[in-house]
């Protein structure tokens, strides 16, 4: 009994180990288009070492609060916990944003108010500088069917705004609690495409904001008068007394991958 006893905690305390190992690793790239150099996460399914298949990847912002709480703001998406307990077959990189920077890269168009619009370059750095690199070091499907793009906040409306601008890499689109207030102008940009056949995610909280949920649903609105509905290109959550912060988002990741992978 006492070495069946030694057993199991040998097999207990290994076990635990190895749950806490970190599931994710880092690297540095730099990003000429930003005149910085940017560290990127990356979350690799379970079985990536064990088979020689390629996967999905999703790109996502704000790496510092996608995987370590230590790191992040306040809280954590916990990505990495969530994926493995879903036996996700899918690549995460995570971007980290520019901290005072963060505003410009996230944003498309100048507010009067807070400033930004360096958008364009935030993403010509995703499109043309990390994705081939990704794509060389990793085994990936590289096509826009296969490929994601994922954010909240400014995040959210970035990752719109990369859908509009980069149809032909982003296929799938996560839009969580999206800044569109920042600006009209996405608005308006959105009533200009001739063509939207992304997948989206929409979801945000019903106590974010006075405008939230109004905004969103102006946007979704405009995107189905670009398609029909029998198409099931979009699926829109709205969360009943859902705040914005990194609580909301991590109970609702899982939902919008299984929906949108």
């Amino acid at each position: 009994m006492k070495k069946l006893g030694f057993l199991f905690s040998i097999f207990f305390l290994t076990s635990v180990s190895l749950w806490a190992q970190k599931r994710y690793t880092q690297f540095e790239i730099k990003a000429p288009q930003l005149d910085t150099i940017k560290r990127i996460w990356v979350y690799l399914p379970l079985d990536y070492n064990q088979s020689e298949k390629k996967y999905p990847v999703l790109y996502m912002h704000d790496a510092q609060n996608l995987f370590d709480e230590k790191k992040a703001f306040s809280g954590e998406w916990k990505v990495d916990e969530t994926l493995d307990s879903l036996q996700a077959k899918i690549i995460v990189i995570g971007i980290e944003h520019g901290n005072e920077k963060r505003i410009d890269e996230l944003t498309p168009y100048k507010n009067e108010k807070y400033g930004g619009g360096n958008a364009n370059n935030y993403l010509d750095f995703i499109v043309t500088t990390l994705k081939p690199h990704i794509d060389s070091v990793y085994r990936t499907k590289t096509n826009s069917r296969n490929t994601g793009i994922m954010g909240s906040s400014l995040g959210g409306l970035v990752s719109f705004y990369a859908s509009l601008k980069y149809p032909d890499v982003f296929g799938k689109v996560g839009v969580f609690s999206p800044s569109f207030w920042f600006t009209n102008d996405i608005y308006t940009l959105t009533e200009q495409t001739k063509k939207i056949d992304t997948k989206y995610y929409f979801m945000c909280g019903d106590s974010e904001s006075e405008t939230m949920v109004d905004d969103m649903n102006q946007m979704i609105h405009l995107i189905r008068q670009k398609r029909c509905d029998c198409l099931h290109l979009h699926k829109t959550k709205i969360v009943a007394n859902g705040k914005h912060n990194e609580k909301l988002w991590s109970k609702e990741f899982a939902k919008a991958y299984l929906w949108l992978f």
